[in-house]
């Protein structure tokens, strides 16, 4: 993530997007979480989403990773009063168990707040999600499609993996096709270039089938 992206996830106008439109709109569309939850948040930042996952989502515990270990040290600042609800973690979200000792089906929810299309091998991101989820766990996702990335503001201004790149479509079908459902749980916006939504991992394999 170059300069201008950092500057803009951490601006007022991009809180306030993910405070008001799309924390309300993941409620609606996945419902609150189980008690206790234990949850993963991908790409977490300088931890603004992470402090909503908690609030608006009353989340037990999060692990919260990213790539930038200034991101991470910016957040330790920002959630330092949530004391031993939180863990941070500098990783890569293609390998969990590197990253965060993370085994299979060990959180409750997964949050993405528009990281993954930064991600070169997306799909081996979201097979990671999958495997991480307990079953009946839900993934929350919001993302950048290939239509926004292709327009010339996002490619002037921004920094991204310029192959393979997702439609909503293509991102919703991967992840049903890694086994999660997401039925009619998805939205799109401003032309197909944003994509909100929730999968779920069947409670057996017996279900997905």
């Amino acid at each position: 993530m170059n300069r201008a992206e950092t500057a803009l996830v951490n601006s007022p106008p991009r809180r306030a997007l993910q405070r008001f439109y799309e924390v309300p709109t993941l409620l609606r569309l996945g419902g609150a979480l189980p008690p206790n939850a234990r949850v993963l948040e991908v790409g977490c930042g300088a931890g603004y989403g992470t402090e909503l996952i908690l609030r608006r989502f009353a989340a037990a515990r999060v692990d919260a990773l990213d790539l930038d270990p200034a991101m991470i040290g910016r957040a330790k600042r920002r959630l330092a009063g949530y004391a031993d609800r939180v863990r941070l973690a500098t990783g890569d979200m293609t390998d969990l168990r590197a990253a965060l000792g993370a085994e299979d089906g060990s959180f409750d929810a997964v949050f993405d707040f528009a990281i993954v299309h930064h991600v070169l091998d997306w799909r081996a991101a979201l097979g990671e999600i999958v495997r991480v989820l307990k079953p009946g766990g839900r993934f929350y996702f919001d993302e950048v499609t290939a239509a926004a990335l292709a327009t010339r503001g996002y490619r002037w201004l921004f920094d991204h993996p310029t192959e393979d790149r997702f439609t909503a479509q293509e991102f919703v079908a991967e992840l049903e096709r890694q086994g999660l459902q997401v039925g009619s749980r998805w939205r799109t916006r401003i032309r197909g270039h944003y994509l909100l939504g929730v999968a779920q991992r069947p409670y057996s394999d017996a279900a997905s089938r």
